[in-house]
């Protein structure tokens, strides 16, 4: 089953300029973790935020931050951060 992706922000299309400042082969992995997310947006390793619907999954030192709606079939990616700064409004 393939879902749509999008994130939160002004452009819902585009990632946030977070991913965009992460650099190297972290970038790579996130990238293809994300990619991942719309063809099974409840992988291996998936753990729900306690207190909200989100979830997270990990990509080394990074968490990626977003909510399910199976009824519209659609993963919206709230937030990708460094671990000590994503759980942080």
């Amino acid at each position: 089953m393939a879902v749509c992706l999008r994130f939160c922000g002004r452009n819902q299309n585009d990632p946030p300029r977070s991913l965009t400042s992460i650099l190297g082969s972290v970038a790579d992995r996130i990238a293809a973790a994300i990619d991942g997310l719309g063809i099974d947006p409840r992988p291996t390793g998936l753990v729900k935020l306690a207190g909200r619907d989100d979830f997270r999954i990990r990509v080394g030192d990074y968490r990626i931050v977003y909510a399910v709606d199976d009824a519209g079939d659609l993963v919206l990616i709230a937030r990708i951060a460094h671990r000590r700064d994503a759980y942080r409004h």
